[in-house]
């Protein structure tokens, strides 16, 4: 069973989330899709491994539901925490049928770095420039000038719904929800 042995991680950066909390406060943002909407299809460049491909979402939801989550800005302490703890659930969604990816507009040309150390060769980043698939998504968040992607999960079906959609600035409640999603999803499978 999933287990996150991260939670003692998320209690000693408690004081520099309320910081980045408080520092986001003039930052504006924008609602998620809802559940049972339409995943808007896409293709985009993206890193496994530290290696180039072009990630398309319909081929991936081919192979099941995925786990599509939004962050700011690799390498930030909460989005550092958040890809070692989807890294650590990742077999467990894999086994569920699922596929977890990580998409950002913030520095995308970290990406192949990111995915290789801190998603810990486990999962893909998928590069957004410009934030244009955050905005599809409705999960956008700007600030100082630049759009970027706000911390927002999603569950899509194979058939491109959305089963589950939440929107928080903390990190440590996306990968249960999204497991969880996950879990109730296969269960009407059987």
């Amino acid at each position: 069973m999933f287990q996150l042995n991260t939670k003692k991680r998320f209690h000693t950066i408690k004081s520099s989330m309320l910081a980045l909390t408080l520092g986001m406060a003039s930052l504006t943002t924008h609602a998620a899709l809802p559940v049972n909407s339409n995943a808007p299809s896409f293709t985009a460049n993206a890193a496994l491994a530290g290696k180039d491909f072009s990630f398309s979402l319909d081929k991936a939801l081919k192979k099941g539901p995925v786990v599509l989550y939004f962050f700011p800005v690799a390498f930030s302490s909460g989005c550092t925490l958040e890809a070692h703890a989807f890294a650590e659930a990742s077999d467990e969604f894999n086994a569920k049928g699922a596929t977890v990816y990580g998409i950002t507009a913030g520095n995308v040309e970290k990406i192949k770095e990111f995915s290789a150390q801190e998603c810990r060769n486990k999962f893909a980043i998928i590069a957004d420039p410009g934030a244009k698939i955050a905005k599809e998504y409705d999960s956008l968040m700007a600030g100082n000038d630049k759009l970027l992607s706000n911390r927002t999960s999603y569950v899509i079906t194979p058939n491109h719904k959305i089963l589950m959609s939440y929107t928080d600035s903390n990190p440590e409640m996306h990968i249960h929800k999204s497991m969880d999603a996950v879990t109730e999803w296969q269960k009407t499978k059987k």
